[in-house]
């Protein structure tokens, strides 16, 4: 079954999607070099995710990293925020299952693009019916990042793949250059990534290595 949506983006989404957050107590030049260093060694959708934070300093970040992704040409998401979003300048926000409804984010922000987390078959059928300019699908393995969510799995990569969707769909949630090879072959073309990359002791290196698989996979 194919699914259609009913917008297309304006913003040309890639293959390597890394969703950025700040360690606790991390130096904000120390996080915005290894940022700057994964977007040189290939990271092309960006998000920064700062759950918890206030307004203001998540705005003042956020702008910085709008202008590294800008001057990239990358396309720049804030998590959650829709007000964070529209006030730094992103291209686009991301909601969670919790987060506020799609519906409502566009009141708020039709200008913004919309990015949709899935964990079930029925929640990715029910975000394609919402048309977001992408849906993520995960978490496929285990992470810290989503503490007490049980994976979803391969099996739910294979599901996201037999929906064929028109819209781009990242599978997310413990990818790393040691497992992707399965993710690829489950049926995913797009990954997202958090620590594999942020975490990694050359960012650059570990983007590079990600999208290099990326690109590899048979057509």
């Amino acid at each position: 079954m194919q699914h259609t949506p009913n917008v297309i983006s304006a913003c040309p989404l890639g293959a390597l999607y890394l969703v950025a957050t700040p360690r606790a107590g991390q130096p904000q030049g120390e996080f915005l070099a290894r940022l700057e260093a994964a977007l040189d060694g290939g990271v092309d959708t960006l998000q920064l995710r700062c759950k918890d934070w206030e307004a203001t300093p998540y705005i003042a970040l956020g702008e910085r990293v709008a202008a590294l992704a800008r001057a990239r040409g990358v396309p720049f998401f804030i998590n959650d925020r829709v007000d964070v979003a529209a006030a730094c300048g992103a291209d686009g926000v991301h909601l969670g299952q919790g987060d506020l409804p799609p519906a409502w984010a566009r009141r708020l922000a039709p200008e913004l693009l919309l990015g949709r987390s899935t964990h079930a078959p029925a929640q990715a059928h029910a975000a394609l019916a919402e048309a977001p300019a992408y849906i993520a699908a995960g978490p496929v393995h285990a992470t810290p990042t989503k503490p007490g969510r049980a994976p979803a799995g391969l099996a739910y990569v294979r599901a996201v793949a037999a929906l064929n969707p028109l819209l781009p769909w990242y599978a997310i949630g413990g990818i790393d250059a040691s497992n992707v090879h399965e993710v690829l072959a489950a049926g995913a073309t797009r990954v997202a990534v958090v620590r594999a990359v942020l975490d990694a002791r050359d960012p650059a290196q570990a983007a590079s290595d990600l999208l290099g698989a990326l690109r590899r996979m048979p057509a």
